[in-house]
């Protein structure tokens, strides 16, 4: 069963078997797919879900905290279920290929005081941006 299969059924989430069926699609490591792409897959498993019941579906999902929306460069929303573990995200600048990182350190301490301006700093995204092997 998927992590995140788990961690809804946990939250008492009605389970109906095209939520099961999004569950498991988003289910894996480096997991970053657009509403489409979660379509597609899921009618693989079941054909007559719905596009709508798709975006419904992912909509619930990052209300619940469950998966993050993730945006880069103007390009379609991505879906992120590793909601649980710190991460950030390593970018292809070509084909926009998304990987988690777990770099060593703390981005909040990084940033000095003097360019904090007064803000009180809960919470750091970094996006590190490159070129897979694919494309470079």
């Amino acid at each position: 069963m998927s992590y995140l299969l788990e961690r809804l059924r946990a939250r008492g989430w009605r389970m109906t078997s095209q939520r099961r069926v999004i569950a498991e699609v988003l289910d894996g490591d480096h997991v970053h797919l657009t509403a489409d792409e979660v379509h597609a897959r899921a009618a693989q498993r079941l054909p007559e879900i719905s596009r709508a019941t798709v975006y419904k579906t992912l909509g619930e999902m990052v209300s619940l905290g469950e998966v993050i929306e993730v945006s880069t460069d103007g390009r379609a929303k991505r879906y992120d279920p590793n909601t649980h573990h710190a991460h950030q995200h390593l970018v292809c600048s070509n084909c926009g290929t998304i990987r988690d990182v777990h770099p060593t350190g703390d981005p909040l301490a990084d940033l000095p005081a003097v360019e904090r301006f007064g803000f009180q700093v809960s919470e750091a995204e970094v996006t590190y941006r490159g070129l897979c092997p694919s494309c470079s």
